[in-house]
């Protein structure tokens, strides 16, 4: 029986390797990522049938990756390995059309499970955080007026709260250094704060970075 292809994205090498040695009896891994932006390319070029992927992720962070991912190829199943038991965080992958959530701190086996229950059509979501979770969405639903930043803000954040220069995030997203600027500005009188440094922790709440 042909296993489904898989594709693998986390910023540790090491564990890319594990993790293809723990899951080829389940799936064919046919590549690995180790930003949230070489991961958009390869999956276009691999279609895999499902992603195994970590949220804090240099460049593109899981989440806006699998928002990108889900349009670009809408079939996939995201199984989202993480460190982060944020019950928040975890809707809010659920409703970029994340299928399964895993922490790093739990068992391979469950794992294997999530991505055989997965591929079966179902949700799988680690014990260890269901009941979290259902409060996190009721608080979503309740507030929905919470301030939402843009995908072209998100990225911005991300890359100026991973240490570069207006002017390197410029370059990287071929825009304007001055849109930067506008951005950056914009998110804080959006988010109503008053530094580059609370920016920064913003970003860090949000796991668009790692802490």
């Amino acid at each position: 029986m042909k296993r489904p292809r898989a594709l693998l994205a986390d910023d540790h090498t090491i564990l890319l390797e594990a993790l293809t040695t723990i899951l080829e009896p389940e799936v064919e891994v046919v590549g690995t990522a180790n930003d949230g932006r070489s991961l958009l390319k390869i999956a276009a070029e691999l279609k895999p049938s499902i992603i195994v992927l970590d949220i804090s992720m240099p460049l593109m962070n899981g989440l806006d990756a699998g928002r990108r991912l889900k349009n670009l190829l809408p079939d996939v199943k995201l199984i989202y390995l993480t460190m982060s038991r944020d019950p928040d965080v975890a809707a809010e992958a659920f409703r970029v059309g994340a299928s399964g959530y895993v922490l790093k701190s739990s068992a391979a086996s469950e794992l294997r499970q999530a991505i055989r229950e997965v591929l079966l059509g179902r949700s799988y979501v680690t014990s260890q955080i269901t009941g979290g979770m259902i409060g996190a969405f009721i608080r979503q639903v309740q507030h929905p007026e919470r301030v939402r930043l843009t995908a072209r803000q998100r990225e911005i954040l991300q890359l100026l709260a991973e240490g570069r220069s207006m002017k390197e995030v410029a370059s990287m997203l071929s825009i304007a250094t001055r849109t930067v600027a506008f951005h950056k500005y914009q998110m804080m009188e959006q988010l109503q704060l008053k530094t580059s440094a609370q920016l920064i922790h913003f970003a860090v709440r949000q796991n668009l970075v790692a802490a």
